[in-house]
C-alpha cells in the first residue's frame, strides 16, 4: 500500500519578499498562520505523522506550532528543497507514501490531498507529482509527460524550450513518494548546478531513468496550489479561503446579505436560518445557533451565541448569549460573561465577567462588571456596577425581580437580595434587603444668588 501516512512539510525559508521580521509560514490567513492550514489539511487527508522542516526564525516557528503535535527537522542552511528533506530523512517510514507538502501554500484542501494520494497508489510509478493546468504559466516548473501520459520530467522555465514553454500544466513542487525510493535516492541528489542546490525535482529524473516511473495528478481548482511569497498573494489566498468558508455555510442554509463584506474564519459555526449582514467578523471558536440575525458590524470573537438571537453594531468576546436574547446596537461584551434566555441587551452597555440571568435586562448606558444578576431584572440608564476598589476586584450579587434605579452605583463586595429595589441616583454600599426599597440621597439644597456672589453672572 502506498496511501500517504507521513507527510514532510517544507517551512524553513525566509520569505524575503514579504519584508517582515516574522518568518513567511506564520503570516496568518483568515486567523491561523498559513503552515498551519497545511497541517490541518494533510492531517485531515490522511497524513499521521509530520515533520516540518523549520529553518529561518526556527525558534518562532516551532514556538507557534507547539500544539500541533509535530515533529520538526532544522534544516540550518537553506541548499534547495531537496536538502530540506534530507534533513527529515531520520523521521521517513522504510514503505508507505510520503507527502512532501509546502508550508506556504494554505489553499491545500483534504478532499484534494486524498485524491492525490489514491491517484498515486494506483500509479505505477515510485512518486507522483502534483500538477496544475493554468492560461499564464510563466514562471513556474512545465510538466513534460510521455506519450503514454506518465511523467517524463519538469522543466523549470528557465532550462526549457520554446515548446516546452507553450506547456500550461505547471510543477505544485507537492509529491507523493514511495517511502523506500525516497529514502535510498535523497542521498544521491547532487547540487552540480548553477544555484549549487539540491532539488527535489531531481528526483524524478531518477525515477525515470530506473525505470521505476514517475506520475502526474491534475488538480481541478488551481487555487489549491496557491503559493504566497508576498502582501499580495497573501491577501488573495485570504480572498479565496473567505469565499469558500462563506459559500460552505450558505451551502448549509445561512443567508448572506453581501458575503464579500464578512469575514467568518474556518473554525466559526453557524445553523440553518441564520442571516449575517455585511461588515460582519466571526473569529476563532465561535458556534451561532439557527434562526440568527447578525446585523452590520458586529464582531464576535470565541463566543456561543444561542437560537434566534439578534445582535446589532455590537462585539462579544468569549462570552455565552442565550437563545432569543437581543443585543446592540453598541453593545460591548467583553470576556467571561454568560448571558441568559430572553434577555435585553441595549446600546452602550458593558459587560464583563459577569452572569445575566433569563428575561433580566439592561436597556442602555450601564457597566456590569464582576456581576451575577438574577433572572427578571432590570438594570436602569446609567447604572454602574463598581468593581474596582484601585488593587483588587470584588462581586456584586443581584437576586432575582430586583430593579436598579438610573444612575446607581452598586459599590462591590454587595448585594441586593430578590425583589430588591434600589431608587434612582442611590450609591449602594449595604445589602439591600428582600422585598426592600434602598434609597440613599444627600438633602437638596439650593443657595440663593450663589452666582452672583461668585461673580459668574454672564451676559452683561
Amino acid at each position: 500500500m502506498k496511501g500517504c501516512n507521513t507527510a514532510v512539510i517544507l517551512a524553513a525559508g525566509a520569505g524575503t519578499r514579504m519584508k517582515s521580521e516574522k518568518p513567511k509560514v506564520l503570516h496568518e490567513v483568515m486567523g491561523r498562520p498559513m503552515v498551519s492550514h497545511v497541517i490541518a489539511q494533510v492531517r485531515a487527508g490522511g497524513a499521521e505523522n509530520i515533520i516540518v522542516v523549520v529553518g529561518h526564525g526556527s525558534e518562532k516557528v516551532t514556538a507557534a506550532l507547539k500544539e500541533e503535535n509535530v515533529q520538526f527537522a532544522v534544516q540550518t542552511e537553506q541548499l534547495g528543497t531537496g536538502h530540506a528533506v534530507m534533513q527529515a530523512a531520520e523521521f521517513l517510514p522504510e514503505d508507505g507514501g510520503v507527502f512532501v507538502l509546502c508550508g506556504d501554500t494554505p489553499l491545500v484542501t483534504a478532499d484534494m490531498l486524498k485524491e492525490f494520494a489514491a491517484y498515486h497508489e494506483k500509479s505505477a510509478g515510485v512518486l507522483t507529482v502534483l500538477t496544475a493546468g493554468m492560461d499564464d504559466p510563466t514562471g513556474y516548473g512545465r510538466i513534460i509527460r510521455a506519450e503514454d501520459g506518465s511523467l517524463l520530467k519538469i522543466v523549470e522555465q528557465k532550462d526549457a524550450t520554446e515548446e516546452e514553454r507553450a506547456v500550461k500544466e505547471i510543477n505544485s513542487g507537492m509529491f507523493c513518494f514511495d517511502a523506500a525510493f525516497l529514502k535510498e535516492s535523497l542521498p544521491k541528489l547532487s547540487n552540480d548546478n548553477a544555484q549549487q542546490e539540491y532539488y527535489i525535482t531531481d528526483l524524478v529524473g531518477m525515477a525515470v531513468e530506473s525505470g521505476r516511473g514517475a506520475a502526474a495528478w491534475q488538480t481541478a481548482d488551481p487555487d489549491a496550489i496557491m503559493g504566497v511569497n508576498n502582501r499580495v498573494q497573501l491577501a488573495k489566498a485570504g480572498a479565496v479561503m473567505r469565499r469558500r468558508i462563506v459559500e460552505k455555510h450558505m451551502m448549509a442554509g445561512v443567508t448572506m446579505i453581501d458575503p464579500d463584506s464578512v469575514y467568518i474564519e474556518d473554525s466559526v459555526e453557524i445553523g440553518p436560518d441564520t442571516e449575517i449582514w455585511p461588515g460582519v467578523v466571526l473569529r476563532g471558536n465561535t458556534v451561532i445557533g439557527s434562526g440568527c440575525v447578525i446585523r452590520k458590524d458586529t464582531e464576535i470573537t470565541d463566543s456561543t451565541i444561542g437560537d434566534r438571537v439578534e445582535i446589532q453594531r455590537s462585539v462579544i468576546k468569549e462570552t455565552k448569549v442565550g437563545s432569543m436574547t437581543t443585543v446592540g446596537p453598541f453593545a460591548y461584551l467583553r470576556p467571561g460573561n454568560v448571558i441568559g434566555e430572553d434577555c435585553r441587551i441595549g446600546d452602550f452597555v458593558e459587560f464583563k465577567n459577569s452572569t445575566f440571568g433569563d428575561r433580566s435586562k439592561a436597556s442602555h448606558l450601564a457597566y456590569i462588571g464582576d456581576g451575577d444578576v438574577g433572572t427578571d431584572c432590570n438594570i436602569g440608564c446609567g447604572v454602574v456596577f463598581v468593581n474596582y476598589d484601585g488593587k483588587h476586584k470584588f462581586r456584586s450579587t443581584v437576586g432575582d425581580r430586583a430593579f436598579i434605579g438610573s444612575n446607581s452605583n452598586l459599590v462591590a463586595p454587595v448585594s441586593v437580595q430578590d425583589d430588591g429595589y434600589v431608587a434612582a441616583g442611590s450609591t449602594v454600599t449595604k445589602e439591600v434587603h428582600a422585598g426592600a426599597l434602598y434609597l440613599e440621597r444627600a438633602e437638596e439644597k439650593q443657595l440663593e444668588g450663589w452666582v452672583e456672589r461668585k461673580g459668574l453672572k454672564r451676559g452683561e
